[in-house]
């Protein structure tokens, strides 16, 4: 093992003695964790919040921008149809569906890989996804053989995977690197990114709009946008669509560059020299430290079998989750996340449709639609969403995950209670406002908290799996919004009402806003609690377990687990 050396590190310090007079590995991770839970704020802490959440803004403008786009290819494509200019309900739903259905297998992939290879090896390859499915889906056509809607679909469930890696990477990796009493800031400044994105599609909608206007003001209505009107709109949906990879490729490198998280090097690879010496370097606003390998092999090999945290492995998962204090934890999680994007993704995928009920997506002609559509979204982002979001931030710490959330959920209920039962009473403003105050409590609510709480409350081991499932649970959400719920809109449509449904659709919302209340009451308050106490680890908590320790030290023998688990208890007595 290094013995601990006084000087001679000024000016090239390896940061790897620091605890090398602790005997007891656990002692020294402890120590180490302890350092990056209680560091005040700095730098690091901003680098690692703007790296995660450019990811954030990226996937939002991915997902959400596609709500014009689909309006935009109806115009290109549709013309010569009996649509007239109109994207038919069903490839606009398979469109929309398809980046749903893309994340779920890259939350649950990415999820589980970056708890098996570590969270560096997998951090930037959902980027590099992202940024070509997205070039790839601004070059698409159509042609004899496959029509526009197969490419883009095609393309967007890739683009789904790489999104859907973002979500357990990001946020565990924020979770992981933050200091206890800011953490839920720092996750929630990551998830905040996402109305920046929003913002972001509604302004480059906004400005391809006005720079081809006088292509557009011609034409009365989507029907007769043909020649150069239809010409001008494919380039502009395109220009929408190719945007989104800019801000993926600036922060490529830095994710690309970005260092293990110590947790995952203490827990997983279990190396505590290369741990402790990144958690120094990480406070010292050095990549990672560069400790001496041989003394670092040499320790592991030594160390190593004396971890308490337990080797992770499908039985030790089974037998985790198998006990109902950490099963319900993740039960509650995963379905106030499902319960959440039915509506979540139901309303803002749509929000052209909804735009144009509430009267804010009509115009004199086709500019003019397009522009208000925009300029409407701009609207509604910056009224509800983005506030939401950074309320959220400031409060988190303070008032807690469980109470917004629950909360949050309890408000939206009546919000879609009264949006589908009052809804032909309630006139464009009442709906306008409903809509905004929908935005505001589902991101001041349970859309940021069901992302923070699952990247901080289960073990390191399956921390970034346990946060896949949770986050796949949502997509699939959002799918059966899209594909079963969503469409029943248009039941019953008529040339003068297109959505004579869009009530009961609404009801439906309120029914799952009603059943999260519910799944809210399953997960723990995580505020201002170290992820060891979260996860069960430190002595005095709730879901502390006091034989695990025991059970993956020592063999199968069941005497020599009694010993050890007798040894403990007289060592906590003491």
């Amino acid at each position: 093992m290094a013995t601990r050396t006084v000087g001679g590190n000024a000016a090239f310090h390896n940061f790897h003695n620091d605890y090398a007079h602790i005997a007891d590995p656990n002692e020294r991770r402890r120590l180490a964790l302890a350092e990056i839970d209680k560091a005040p704020f700095g730098w690091y802490h901003v680098r690692a919040i703007a790296v995660a959440g450019i990811g954030f803004f990226t996937d939002a403008y991915d997902i959400f921008a596609i709500g014009i786009v689909t309006t935009m290819l109806g115009i290109v494509y549709w013309q010569n149809t009996s649509a007239k200019g109109t994207i038919p309900a069903h490839a606009d739903t398979a469109i929309k569906a398809a980046t749903s259905g893309g994340t779920v297998i890259g939350q649950l992939g990415f999820g589980y890989l970056a708890d098996v290879v570590g969270r560096k090896r997998m951090y930037g390859l959902e980027l590099i996804i992202i940024i070509f499915a997205t070039l790839a889906q601004s070059l698409a056509s159509n042609s004899k053989s496959i029509t526009i809607v197969g490419v883009i679909v095609f393309w967007r469930v890739l683009m789904g995977v790489g999104i859907g890696g973002d979500y357990p990477l990001s946020s565990v990796i924020t979770a992981e690197f933050a200091t206890t009493k800011w953490r839920g800031a720092m996750m929630g400044s990551v998830f905040a990114m996402q109305g920046i994105g929003q913002f972001a599609a509604g302004i480059i909608a906004l400005i391809v709009t006005v720079g081809f206007k006088e292509s557009l003001i011609h034409a009365s209505s989507y029907a007769t946008c043909s020649g150069v009107c239809g010409l001008a709109v494919d380039k502009m949906w395109r220009v929408i669509i190719g945007f989104g990879a800019v801000p993926g490729c600036i922060a490529l490198y830095y994710r690309l560059t970005i260092p293990e998280t110590p947790r995952y090097t203490f827990d997983v690879s279990r190396d505590v020299v290369k741990a402790g010496s990144d958690v120094k370097a990480y406070l010292n606003g050095t990549a990672e430290g560069v400790p001496d390998e041989i003394a670092r092999v040499q320790t592991m090999r030594e160390t190593a079998p004396q971890l308490e945290i337990p080797k992770a492995s499908f039985r030790d998962f089974a037998r985790h989750y198998g006990q109902w204090k950490y099963g319900k934890i993740l039960l509650g999680t995963a379905f106030s996340w499902f319960t959440l994007d039915v509506a979540f993704y139901g309303v803002g995928l749509n929000n052209s449709t909804i735009l144009t009920n509430i009267g804010y997506g009509k115009g004199a002609n086709v500019y003019l639609t397009l522009y208000n559509i925009a300029v409407g979204n701009i609207i509604l982002v910056c009224a509800g969403a983005i506030p939401g979001y950074w309320v959220t931030v400031a409060t988190i710490d303070t008032i807690g995950r469980k109470p917004i959330q629950l909360v949050g959920f309890v408000i939206l209920t009546i919000l879609f209670a009264v949006w589908g039962f009052m809804y032909h009473r309630l006139g464009e403003s009442g709906l306008l406002a409903i809509y905004v105050l929908t935005q505001f409590f589902f991101n001041f609510g349970p859309n940021s908290t069901t992302f923070i709480v699952p990247g901080e409350c289960f073990p390191t081991r399956y921390r970034s799996t346990s946060h896949g499932i949770s986050a796949a649970s949502g997509k699939v959400g959002s799918i059966i919004a899209q594909v079963a719920i969503g469409t029943l809109r248009t039941r019953g449509a008529t040339k003068t009402n297109a959505n004579p449904w869009l009530n009961h659709v609404m009801q439906i919302y309120a029914l799952f806003m009603f059943l999260g209340i519910f799944s809210t009451l399953l997960i723990p308050e995580t505020k201002r609690l170290t992820l060891e106490q979260l996860a069960g680890e430190v002595p005095g908590t709730p879901q502390y377990d006091p034989h695990m320790s025991a059970m993956h030290r020592t063999g199968s023998d069941p005497s020599e687990r009694e010993a050890q688990m007798m040894a403990e208890k007289n060592h906590q007595d003491v």
